[in-house]
């Protein structure tokens, strides 16, 4: 069991920190303030600040976020009027820190009572100071001035230049889209990776690899290299149509057509009866031709992305062809138990599990539901049609919608897998 949760923490941390790189990485190439990356979630455990953006390790090990510019308004949170706090200031007697923490002490930080802000537009804030509340003084604050939140968490201010809505659409539709497209990435590389770790890639052509010595095949003739083309009259075109056709028949007198140096030949053999679960199959001794080279384990890897990506555009789809089921969905209890099955399977167990959980992640969240990446891309592409910034309140109503229902569909998810996993 411990090595299954050690497992599941790598793997649900690789596919969140992949996807929320993806959007650090664009929104720093599009000017977009990013004002924190956090590894983890929860109470933080260790903070630094480099280039305007605060990394974070939190005490959850299960994935990461990162905060950008005008995506949020913890400061509005933060910094109510009426909330107490210190700032500090340089020499020109603007603001360069506004304390909300009692866990952290200004040197020479001047005590505040918050009368009013502006930290977005025009870059001040008043108040109380000492508690003389007989005057309100404002205070210039720098352009890029730091926060200390309640927790302690040290953050650049969001002025409206840095922020996200300011960014030019193209840039916006780019930071919104590299989550996902970074999971695609992902799933490609390790499926990449899968294929240099096999000791060959099956080719699924008609042509044998090789045949076992003292075999059915080996008695009736058959050599490596040969290529099957018909069994029992009917064309064999692959290795799956020519498997099928002899494993359906165990024990049963078969004539086999094979090519050889371009001549056709016929054998005839009766397949050895083998025993496979509750099944009888017939089998001959051969073994799928396979490939070694580089180019064909690049092109496995391509082969078994479009594969999982086409079988999970199928279950979407079955989806709302056949009607909804919260059997069809998984939260992190289903990725907890198929992560106790992957881990069985060894390290490429593992190596498929987060390949085909990374093509998920990204492609669920391309779904057009507000509060997604692709509910974001949506509202771009509506922004770019009526050429006009969607009302601030009214994307903010309809994300905050989003939110809900995710949330809401989240826990209905995560109960019903308690139920087929762990409720027998």
């Amino acid at each position: 069991m411990l090595i299954t949760i050690i497992t599941f923490i790598i793997v649900f941390g690789i596919l969140v920190l992949v996807h929320e790189f993806g959007h650090y990485y664009f929104a720093k190439r599009a000017g977009i303030l990013v004002r924190e990356f956090s590894i983890g979630m929860g109470p933080k455990i260790w903070w630094s600040r480099r280039n305007g953006t605060t990394y974070t390790v939190r005490l959850l090990p299960l994935g990461g976020y990162v905060r950008l510019a005008g995506a949020d308004e913890d400061d509005d949170e933060t910094l109510r009027p009426g909330t107490p706090v210190t700032i500090q200031l340089n020499d020109q007697n603007e603001v360069t820190t506004i304390n909300a923490s009692e866990k952290t002490t200004l040197f020479q930080g001047l005590p505040l009572q918050i009368v009013d802000k502006d930290l977005v537009d025009d870059l001040w804030i008043s108040g109380y100071v000492n508690g003389d509340e007989s005057v309100v003084k404002k205070f210039s604050v720098n352009h890029d001035a730091n926060v200390i939140e309640r927790d302690g968490t040290e953050l650049r201010i969001a002025p409206r230049d840095v922020q996200i809505n300011s960014a030019s659409l193209p840039h916006r539709m780019m930071t919104n889209f590299a989550g996902p497209m970074n999971n695609f990435i992902l799933a490609l590389v390790v499926f990449i990776i899968l294929g240099f770790t096999l000791p060959g890639i099956p080719t699924n052509s008609n042509q044998l690899g090789q045949v076992q010595s003292s075999s059915v095949a080996a008695k009736a003739g058959l050599k490596a290299g040969d290529r099957i083309v018909k069994v029992n009259g009917h064309s064999t075109r692959n290795w799956q149509s020519m498997t099928t056709a002899i494993s359906s028949k165990p024990g049963q007198r078969l004539t086999i057509s094979y090519k050889r140096a371009g001549q056709e030949y016929t054998t005839k053999l009766i397949p050895k009866k083998v025993r496979r679960g509750k099944q009888t199959v017939g089998q001959i001794g051969v073994m799928e031709q396979q490939k070694k080279d580089f180019a064909s384990r690049i092109q496995y890897g391509w082969h078994q992305f479009i594969l999982s990506g086409t079988l999970i555009f199928s279950v979407l789809g079955h989806m709302f062809t056949h009607g909804f089921s919260l059997n069809d969905l998984g939260g992190p209890v289903a990725i907890y138990a198929g992560t106790s099955q992957a881990t069985s399977l060894g390290v490429n167990g593992v190596l498929a599990f987060l390949a085909m959980l990374s093509i998920n992640l990204g492609i669920v969240n391309l779904l057009p539901i507000p509060a997604l990446d692709g509910g974001k891309l949506v509202l771009n592409i509506i922004e770019g049609i009526i050429r006009r910034p969607i009302p601030e309140k009214a994307e903010g109503i309809v994300t905050l919608i989003g939110f809900g229902f995710l949330m809401l569909l989240m826990i209905l998810v995560t109960w019903n897998d308690i139920q087929r996993y762990f409720i027998k």
